[in-house]
């Protein structure tokens, strides 16, 4: 499984809890001192690798040369008066007639090249006509769809505008950062290059669709298809207003995504359709609807929303009992919801259609919550064989599966496994150090200790388990510098003074312990009264 934004999240000393905002799905057990693996999406993620997401691509038409449009300086970020300036005439509204040439709706777009403009797929919803109005007060027609991406909610459209109107915009394929500013210039209530701005709230990946960028800047109604820049003049992605259950949610698909399907269109060839047989081809197939409630809970899972995305997915394999990416997702929400046969039967039906390491994780999850390990040990195996150049995650699952089951020799491996493929996962390395404490193997908790003391140098947990296997090889002179070094980190870890305390005590050091039981008075009475005990036997 690729690091699709998997990044591993340590929460140490608080329950789990199934409400807790995380990444779409919590990874690992729920008791107070595990560690937990956050995975797919939520609030811890920062940057996540671009990765190639299975797509279900409407391919139309593709008779255009390549085109590659010039990066823009890479230099100081443009003030925004002159960003908007720059961008607008790039940003273009969409108006789209029904049959009978009546008004239907009203969208926002953006050029990508002189003859292709990008919006929502649910902006062409219905039409058999659009138009294209640019800042310039110019208007062409829409000559004809050249792909959809039906669960991105993205349509790439041909216009044939002259080159020398039109400003195509660049695609910025890697991830923003949280915090990032951006600004979005789209055509709310068909008020034409109404400019709103704020920041990248987060980014999200979700298992077996890619990401989703949550953004503050308010999307209004007729601002759907809007280009989201960066401060460089960059696209992130599209803006997509979704109103969903009474509820109006606004992010970005990014432009990753959009760069997928405009290669693909440039790569396949096929019949050219209208807006007319899009919406004719649309009524005829059953997965269209299908689509349409995945979409709806794809808004919710935007949110990290599952109780309200799952009667969605749900809605979509019934629409389409061979959907596979509704069936992964149903068993996705299921898991993080703590229903886990039903993410189970879900999720052995999502392999089944089309097999992912997302899915295969899990079955594993799942069965490892119900205490079933052999099982969970199976699907965790099946996952790392379908991607295993990245299944750090799916190594670390497992060593917890082992752990759990009593299997404490391959639950090391497990955890080495992680750290292959991952050399800075200290979560693994403190599952292993651990492990080998409890084993006596003391020499090997203190390399891995100190290895991991060296990516975290401000984490005292990792200090104080340095300074416990320091102790047990009787290196008492180490053993009081990592405690002191963990006191230092937090002066509140009443472990650390304790363990401090009890190697002064073994130094011979008595006046020195009791400094430290004098602290811990004051800190935690429960091990201020071990320490006393130590002191006065």
């Amino acid at each position: 499984m690729r690091n699709r934004g998997i990044s591993p999240t340590v929460r140490e000393g608080s329950a789990v809890s199934r409400s807790e905002p995380s990444l779409t799905v919590g990874l690992m057990p729920r008791d107070p001192t595990e560690l937990v693996v956050t995975r797919y999406t939520g609030s811890a993620m920062k940057v996540f690798s671009a990765r190639r997401t299975s797509l279900t691509i409407l391919i139309l038409v593709v008779a255009f040369a390549p085109f590659v449009p010039a990066a823009p300086p890479s230099l100081p970020q443009d003030a925004l008066p002159e960003l908007v300036r720059r961008i607008k005439p790039s940003a273009v509204a969409i108006e789209t007639f029904d049959a009978r040439g009546e008004k239907l709706a009203r969208g926002s777009g953006f050029f990508i090249d002189v003859n292709r403009v990008v919006t929502n797929r649910h902006v062409i919803e219905g039409a058999y006509r659009a138009e294209v109005h640019l800042n310039s007060g110019h208007t062409f027609p829409v000559k004809n769809v050249i792909a959809v991406d039906a669960e991105g909610d993205v349509a790439l459209l041909r216009v044939d505008a002259p080159a020398g109107l039109v400003r195509p915009l660049s695609l910025d394929r890697t991830s923003p950062q949280e915090g990032e500013s951006v600004v979005v210039i789209g055509n709310p209530f068909g008020l034409e290059g109404s400019v709103t701005n704020g920041i990248v709230s987060a980014v999200r990946d979700i298992p077996g669709f890619g990401r989703i960028i949550q953004i503050t800047a308010p999307i209004s109604p007729g601002s759907s298809g809007s280009p989201v820049v960066n401060m460089q003049g960059q696209v992130i992605g599209v803006a997509t207003l979704q109103i969903t259950g009474g509820q109006s949610v606004n992010f970005a698909i990014p432009s990753e995504r959009i760069a997928q399907l405009d290669r693909t269109a440039q790569s396949e060839a096929s019949a050219q359709m209208s807006l007319g047989d899009l919406v004719a081809a649309t009524g005829r197939n059953k997965r269209a609807r299908a689509v349409e409630y995945f979409r709806d809970g794809l808004t919710f899972l935007s949110k990290d929303d599952c109780q309200q995305a799952l009667p969605y997915f749900q809605k979509a394999t019934e629409a389409d009992g061979s959907y596979g990416d509704a069936w992964a997702q149903t068993g996705f929400c299921s898991e993080k919801l703590g229903r886990h046969a039903e993410a189970i039967e879900a999720s052995r039906k999502a392999v089944g259609i089309r097999p992912s390491s997302e899915s295969y994780f899990n079955i594993g999850l799942a069965n490892y919550y119900l205490k079933q390990y052999r099982e969970a040990e199976q699907a965790y195996r099946q996952a790392i064989k379908i991607d295993p150049y990245n299944s750090a995650d799916a190594y670390y699952a497992l060593g917890i599966n082992y752990r759990d089951w009593g299997q404490f020799d391959e639950e090391i491996q497990a955890y080495k496994h992680a750290i292959r493929l991952k050399p800075d996962y200290t979560a693994a390395y403190d599952r292993l150090g651990q492990r080998y404490l409890q084993q006596k193997k003391y020499a090997e908790a203190v390399d891995i200790f100190k290895q991991m003391s060296a990516q975290r140098p401000g984490d005292a947990n990792a200090q104080n388990n340095l300074g416990e296997a320091y102790e047990a090889l009787g290196r008492h002179d180490e053993a009081v510098e990592a405690f002191r070094q963990a006191t230092r980190l937090k002066p509140d870890f009443g472990k650390a003074y304790f363990n401090l305390g009890k190697t002064l005590l073994t130094q011979g050091n008595r006046d020195g312990a009791i400094e430290q039981y004098v602290l811990l008075q004051n800190l935690d009475q429960d091990w201020a009264e071990k320490l006393y005990g130590l002191i006065y036997p």
